[in-house]
């Protein structure tokens, strides 16, 4: 019998949503993604201690006063590196929340990891930028596929957000699921099912925009709260899956079927839309779970990079 988790790899790029590499040994996912909350987790497991004493000392040989900020990045890229021995694709390395409403500096950050990727002889191609889709965000990666510097934008909930990704030509966006679901439960008091889930419902939704008029932007399904959005969103490009989900699927030999076909997008009823700023903005005020869900997911990321960075100086 084949598990879900080989079925689904029929029909959609599996990706492991995590920073511990021992999840990456068992299920074999094409590419990986981390982001502070999931560095932090790791960061405190014995197993990785080497990474984390190598990305101190390397932090305060780079500089006396800002030695925390340098092992941070350093740290970002260790976990990058140990990543990428175990995937074939690529791993996405997240620039810090705090920075989210910077173009400018949003750039910088960008710019310097690849470099430190390139001087541990990672060619550009195997890492992902992954920037919040802030509008701002949103810019810097515009600038970023222009320079070669291929990006993930993160924290999506809303249609607009994912309007304006296409329109800067971003390499992948990752839809949020699970953050979605959790936002309507708590204001409707309904429970939803894998049909009704507004999560899968509005990745099906960009799935078809993007599909229809032809973008390249990669549609990468995240956030997950349950398996059966996992497989309701079978079909999409790629799914980033958290480990305890991933091993549900592999236990499992339920029969998974093909949910998105991008044939059939065709046939969606969704004009293309042009976005510049003030529209953007606009979308993004009259969206209350987008606007919510965005400040709350920026808020949890930097709080975890900040516990990081307390990580660093205790053991510093």
């Amino acid at each position: 019998m084949t598990s879900q988790l080989e079925q689904l790899k029929k029909y959609t790029t599996v990706v492991a949503d995590t920073g511990d590499i021992a999840s990456i040994q068992n299920f074999k996912p094409e590419d990986a993604t981390t982001n502070p909350s999931l560095l932090f987790k790791a960061a405190e497991m014995p197993a990785y201690q080497h990474l984390v004493d190598d990305a101190i000392a390397w932090g305060k040989a780079r500089s006396a006063d800002n030695w925390v900020e340098e092992a941070m990045d350093k740290l970002a890229v260790n976990f990058g590196i140990e990543l990428l021995k175990l995937v074939p694709g690529r791993v996405s390395t997240e620039v810090d929340a705090c920075l989210s409403f910077d173009t400018d500096a949003t750039l910088a950050k960008a710019r310097k990891l690849i470099a430190m990727y390139k001087d541990a002889g990672i060619s550009t191609d195997r890492v992902l930028i992954k920037i919040a889709s802030t509008w701002e965000g949103i810019q810097a990666a515009k600038v970023l596929e222009k320079e070669g510097i291929q990006c993930n934008l993160t924290l999506l909930f809303s249609f607009a957000q994912a309007i304006a990704c296409a329109q800067a030509e971003a390499y992948l966006i990752s839809p949020f699921v699970g953050r979605i679901l959790d936002w309507f439960k708590a204001k409707t008091g309904e429970n939803y099912t894998a049909d009704t889930d507004p999560g899968v419902l509005s990745v099906k939704t960009i799935f078809d925009y993007y599909k229809k008029h032809g973008y390249k932007t990669v549609v990468m399904g995240a956030s997950f709260r349950n398996t059966g959005e996992i497989i309701a969103l079978a079909g999409c490009d790629r799914l980033t899956i958290s480990p305890n989900l991933l091993a549900e699927l592999s236990e499992s030999n339920a029969e998974l079927k093909q949910a998105l076909d991008s044939t059939d997008s065709s046939a969606c009823d969704l004009d293309k839309i042009e976005l510049d700023e003030k529209s953007f903005r606009w979308m993004m005020n009259e969206d209350a779970m987008a606007t919510e869900k965005l400040a709350e997911g920026l808020r949890g990321f930097h709080a975890d990079f900040v516990k990081l960075q307390d990580v660093l100086k205790s053991k510093g």
